[in-house]
């Protein structure tokens, strides 16, 4: 029976090894961009106020505000509305995973809206929980009894890492990792719990939130197109790093059967990629294998809709990367203050993802660039 330390040390050892492999099989061309994880997930709405009060239960404060006239977000965002932009944070992290609402005055759509999973346009993001079944016991009441537009998926069990062994016991218990998605009209989550090990500086609850959750640790995009080709400029223009070549999940596997919904033979596509600056904010893309059989509502991820309809990256090395993008053909705007001030610049790419690059902060936190597992007697 190997032990969890040993389980542990293997898949540290093999993922620093995997990533020392491709960082030198690209190096040639993956630009050096300095860009972190994702920065921030942005989502549309007509009352901030709600969105504010919605997110502090999970332990989001407000950091900064600023307001924009039609014409000052027209030249920013395209969007011809008077604009009230609120930035978020959870707890102390301040590198990765942050959240700003965007109250537009004159929506122009509805956005992707309440739908079924794997809808393509959905954003879902990723936070870490103390309690998912609290989180479930919650979003199930709001469904059932309160008779509101959320749809949560039943916690399910998944060993990530394959770091779970052996004969259980009392002492002995299971590792691995609760997840479960929700589902509803302007954000759409995706909660897991872990069980026997922590990873230091990705998914930390502090302890004012209520519902004991992270910042947003990574982020799901449903997207249409061949992955290798609508997702290459994560690559070559952004320089982030491909965990692996584009593999195939499907309803065999019970973490994708539960959160997304599978019914029995149906599988997608999937695509991983991480920032060589920081461990956290990763990216995952889901393409269906069957796209005709697939509601696609993409056509409504415009920025300006309600919804999640943008996010954001960080980087010392901003007109390098617009550079890169304009060379790419992703028709990048102009580098121009945003309403916090912040150089930065909006493109979309040919995936239906809408980016706005920013000019690196100041940090009172540092992004973590090593991954390390930690056990933990839970």
């Amino acid at each position: 029976m190997r032990s969890f330390r040993a389980s542990v040390r293997a898949f540290v050892t093999l993922t620093i090894l995997v990533g020392t492999f491709a960082t030198s099989l690209a190096a040639q061309d993956r630009p050096d961009t300095g860009i972190s994880g994702v920065y921030e997930v942005m989502v549309g709405t007509k009352d901030a106020e709600a969105q504010i009060e919605y997110f502090a239960q999970f332990g989001f404060a407000v950091v900064k505000e600023a307001s924009l006239s039609s014409d000052q977000a027209a030249a920013i965002y395209g969007v011809d509305s008077p604009l009230r932009s609120i930035r978020l944070q959870n707890g102390n992290t301040d590198a990765h995973g942050l959240l700003r609402i965007l109250e537009w005055a004159e929506p122009i759509g509805p956005g992707v809206g309440y739908a079924p999973p794997e809808t393509v346009g959905q954003r879902m993001a990723v936070m870490r929980t103390g309690d998912i079944f609290r989180i479930y016991d919650v979003f199930s009441d709001l469904r059932n009894e309160s008779k509101q537009p959320w749809l949560p998926t039943e916690p399910v069990y998944d060993d990530l890492y394959d770091m779970d062994k052996g004969q259980y016991t009392i002492t002995n218990r299971r590792v691995g990792v609760r997840e479960m998605a929700v589902y509803g009209e302007l954000f759409n989550h995706v909660f897991f719990q872990r069980y026997g090990y922590t990873i230091p500086g990705y998914g930390m609850i502090d302890d004012e939130s209520p519902l004991k959750s992270s910042e947003f640790t990574h982020h799901d995009f449903n997207v249409s197109g061949d992955l290798d080709e609508v997702t290459d400029y994560y690559e070559t223009v952004l320089g982030l790093i491909a965990e692996d070549p584009v593999t195939i999940d499907g309803d065999w596997l019970a973490g994708p059967r539960i959160v997304f919904g599978m019914e029995p033979g149906e599988s997608h596509y999937y695509q991983g990629f991480v920032s060589p600056n920081n461990i956290s904010g990763k990216l995952k893309f889901f393409s269906a294998r069957d796209p005709e059989f697939v509601r696609d509502r993409s056509q409504n991820q415009r920025i300006g809709e309600l919804g999640i309809t943008l996010h954001s990256f960080f980087t010392p090395k901003l007109a390098m990367v617009r550079e890169l993008a304009e060379q790419n053909d992703l028709n990048p705007t102009d580098i121009v203050e945003n309403e916090f001030g912040e150089q930065s610049f909006l493109f979309v790419g040919p995936d239906g993802v809408a980016w706005q690059i920013l000019e690196a902060p100041d940090l009172t936190n540092e992004p973590l660039t090593e991954l390390e597992f930690q056990e933990v007697n839970n």
